[in-house]
Formats: C-alpha cells, structure tokens, sequence
C-alpha cells in the first residue's frame, strides 16, 4: 500500500488538530443526546401581562447577555425516560439555535442530594443564569438560596418547587397539572361511556405533579356515579414498576376495567402486564394516561389504548424566551401555564408525529 505524500499527512495532521480544538470548545461539555422528536415545542397560554411580574430592577440582579452567558441546565431524572430525554435535547436545541455562550448540563439521576449539588457546582463553574427541572418540589432550597446568593436567576420548568417566586427563583414553566388530570377523567368517562371500576398508577410522591393530576382526575370522575376508583397505587413514573404494581392488581383486584397512568411510561407496563395476564388493554381495560410520548400514542393507533392527554417536554424556546425577557427588564409572572394536546381514536394516526420518543 503507498504511503501518503508528506504535504497530505501535513493537511490530515492539521484537520485532525482542527476537529479537537472545535470540540474543546463547544458551547456545551456534556455530549449531546440524539435528537427526540419533531413535534411543536411548549408554548405559553394566551394571558394579561402580570403588572406585578418579577423583573430585574425588583430582583437587582446584573444584566446578563444571553450571547455570551454561561447558561447552567440541571435535569432531574434518568433519560431512560422519553419525557427527560426530549426535554433535555430541546434545551440543548435551542441554545445552539440561539447561539448561547456556553451551555453547562447536568443530571441529578433521580437523587435530590445530587441535583442540589449539581445545581451548586453549575454556580461554581461560573453559570449566570439556570434552568432546573426539580426532582421534589419540596427541598431544592439550599440550592435556590445559593444561586440566589450569587444573583443567578432561576427558571424551573415541569414540576414546581414550594418556595417563593421572584425570591427564591423567577418562574416555573410547565403544564397545567390539575387541569391534565380533569381532561384525563373526561377521556375516561367518553372511553368506558360512563362506567366501569378504575385504577389509579400514581406518580412519584413529593412532587405537585402527582398531586395535582390526582386531584384533577379524581374531583371531575366524581361527577360519574358509573365510575369508582378501586385502586391506587404509586408506579413511580417507572414502566417497570408500573407494569410490576399493574400485575398486583390484575391479581387483587380482577375486576379492574380502566385504568389511569398519570404517565405514559406506567400506562405502558400495565399494558404489558394485561397482555401477559391474557387481557386486551384498550379494550377489556380501558387506559388513558398523561405525557405524549410515541409508544404510547402509536398503542392508541394500534388499539391497546384510549387516550392521551399531552404534557409537552419541549421546553427550550419558552426558557430562553423567559430569560430573554427578564433580561429585557420586562415583567415575569410567577408561572407561566403551557398549552397541552390531546391524543384519542380520533386523532392518534394523523398526530402521531407529534408524540416523542
């Protein structure tokens, strides 16, 4: 085999050289996930202006250029989850859109302790602004005040925390989650026509999520004598411990004839667990669940499923815009309420598209 001429190996060494110093110094240092779906990203509900809003004369915090910021992302959970993943990847997304400085990501693996850490450390690495996707809403308070300490604004986004807005943080972006869990009853009752013995596969506790889609489910199902929940139990978010809680159930309660998964991944182990136990989910037990991802939607198009109610993880554009304007010196409300689709028979094959994975 010839060996190459001398000026070419000059011209491959160079390239070479080239390639490592651009990934030394990209915006991020933590490697990108592929990307998760190409659905409509998270938009914000029609709604007044807050004349009372946070903005950076009340906070006194310096103003930042999101240009040449160093943005710090803590993400919560494993991205084992599609949710987590996708909702990851739009923050990468669009801070390589926007052209943001230098954009720092960590994940907590679903341990509190370490997202508090993880949230310290993005400080000390020099971030000037923070996007969190809390764990609990409960406990991330040390981590608020040290940021708050360093005059680093804080969005939180899907799950919101127990302190104070405009205090211990700017805002919390995310979804509706009482209203997820009225429309998820709504779809139940249209699915069963009205009757029918429900079991409930609960979020992870400690957080407004579970709390509220329990809430919202349970209060407008009371408007359907026909239908009772008989059972309820915490899956965690997990497919695996959803599907392992579904098959104690199948085996405690055999009537069971609908159940609500307050996500998908859980709604998608019970339907494993009632085929495995010889049952046709979507029809023998009807299921509706909140989320939004592809497997869930495409059982909805294959049959196993009845109906999704979205909670849409792409979140970067809303961030970047929050800060921007904060930035901007215009007001921020203490919450900023997403718009969310829905997915049933109807709808499913024509949307499915804009599920994620």
């Amino acid at each position: 085999m010839l060996l190459p001429s001398r000026p070419r190996l000059l011209l491959v060494t160079a390239a070479a050289a080239a390639l490592t110093l651009t990934s030394c110094t990209s915006r991020e240092e933590t490697p990108a996930a592929p990307a998760s779906g190409g659905g409509p990203a998270a938009s914000a509900q029609s709604a007044a202006p807050s004349a009372g809003g946070c903005t950076l004369d009340r906070t006194g915090y310096p103003k930042v250029d999101l240009k040449t910021a160093v943005v710090g992302f803590s993400q919560s959970e494993k991205e084992a989850n599609p949710f987590r993943t996708t909702e990851t990847q739009s923050i990468r997304d669009e801070a390589a859109k926007l052209g943001i400085g230098k954009l720092l990501v960590t994940n907590a693996q679903s341990d509190l302790n370490r997202q508090i850490s993880d949230i310290k450390s993005l400080l000390d690495r020099g971030a000037q602004l923070l996007v969190v996707a809390p764990l609990n809403s409960d406990g991330l308070q040390p981590a608020l005040d040290a940021a708050k300490a360093k005059k680093v604004p804080v969005v939180t986004i899907d799950r919101k925390v127990t302190s104070q807005p405009c205090t211990d943080y700017l805002t919390f972006i995310g979804s509706d989650f009482v209203e997820q869990g009225k429309r998820a009853a709504q779809a139940m009752v249209k699915s069963t026509g009205g009757t029918g013995k429900v079991a409930i596969l609960l979020g992870s506790s400690g957080n407004n999520v579970t709390t509220d889609r329990t809430k919202g489910f349970k209060d407008e199902l009371a408007k359907t004598p026909g239908l009772s929940v008989v059972a309820e139990q915490t899956g965690e978010f997990d497919r695996s411990k959803g599907q392992a809680v579904m098959e104690q159930l199948i085996q405690s309660h055999p009537d069971i004839t609908a159940v609500y998964a307050e996500n998908d991944e859980m709604g998608v182990g019970a339907v494993n667990a009632l085929k495995t136990a010889g049952k046709a989910p979507g029809k023998d037990v009807k299921i509706v669940s909140i989320d939004g991802t592809r497997n869930a939607v495409q059982l909805i198009v294959d049959g196993s499923y009845n109906a999704v109610i979205e909670s849409n993880p792409r979140f970067g554009p809303l961030a970047f815009q929050t800060l921007q304007k904060f930035e901007n010196g215009e007001p921020i409300p203490p919450s900023v309420v997403i718009s969310d689709d829905q997915y049933d028979e109807t709808n499913a094959a024509q949307k499915v598209g804009n599920s994620y994975r």
